[in-house]
């Protein structure tokens, strides 16, 4: 694969900890599109589902 077939080819987005994830519901509600997270309900902060945690990534890894 040439330099010019490459797009954001650093590698894949490091992954949140395993260590905070609900082990069943009730389950965070996204901050962006509202669907059901992997984070339990008292989890402080913004929580994102799994499709908006990857294009948060996506767009922080490739920004710039």
């Amino acid at each position: 694969m040439s330099d010019d077939d490459t797009f954001c080819a650093s590698g894949t987005p490091a992954a949140a900890p395993d260590t905070d994830k609900a082990s069943g519901p009730p389950y965070a509600e996204c901050v962006l599109c509202r669907e059901p997270t992997e984070y339990p309900e008292s989890t402080k902060g913004s929580t994102l589902c799994p499709v908006c945690e990857w294009r948060e990534a996506e767009r922080a890894a490739c920004s710039g």
